[in-house]
């Protein structure tokens, strides 16, 4: 298996200035081979009513490399990649999406966001640095909190169902006993009509 040198992809974008909300997230580390995968690379910046520029440089190391190489955009990567990072002059999100992820793609990826930072006396340059270490395999593994949270869901759907049929068992005993208590009660009153009526009549034949 022939593993790609090196790869660096280097984008310079120079277009309206936007704003929005910026959160570092780290990037996912497992591809499918066969499937696409995005490198994430995020760096937000601090103040934001400093006006900035950036450049974003990707570069690849292959295992058993000791050094990220030269810069090298290796024809592995040919019109594999997509831009998926800010589309401003500064770039805070500096993702790219790897087309048809292959085994050759496995290793460490660096990315590097050059911020110059415009300030009223003096420009500032600010260097960030993040790697990937990505993997490829055949199939996607799943995820232990993926896991875990499946089975909680399951366990809160039973624990739930639970919980209704016993609330209906509850409602139908009390529904049960409210009738029955208002039988009694007619019954009762059936009862005491019955005896005023023959207390009555007794005092009747009496007379």
């Amino acid at each position: 298996m022939i593993c790609p040198v090196a790869l660096l992809v280097v984008f310079s974008l120079s277009v309206s200035q936007c704003h929005g909300a910026c959160a570092e997230v780290d990037s996912l580390t497992e591809a499918v081979a066969g499937e696409g995968f995005l490198l994430g690379c995020i760096s937000c910046k601090r103040r934001e009513e400093v006006s900035a520029q950036s450049t974003v440089d990707w570069h690849f190391k292959p295992p058993g490399e000791e050094e990220f190489s030269a810069q090298i955009l290796h024809e592995d990567f040919d019109d594999r990649l997509e831009w998926r990072g800010t589309r401003a002059s500064d770039i805070q999100i500096g993702a790219i999406y790897i087309l048809n992820v292959t085994f050759n793609d496995t290793g460490m990826f660096r990315c590097s966001i050059n911020r110059t930072l415009f300030l009223p006396q003096y420009e500032e340059n600010v260097l960030v640095e993040k790697e990937v270490e990505l993997t490829v395999v055949a199939v996607a593994n799943r995820e232990l909190t993926e896991v875990v949270s499946e089975i909680i869901m399951y366990v809160l759907i039973v624990v739930l169902q639970l919980w209704l049929v016993v609330v209906l068992i509850y409602c139908y005993k009390k529904i049960s006993g409210e009738q029955e208590a208002r039988d009694a009660r007619k019954a009762l009153k059936a009862q005491a009509g019955l005896l005023e009526s023959k207390d009555t009549c007794d005092m009747v034949q009496l007379e």
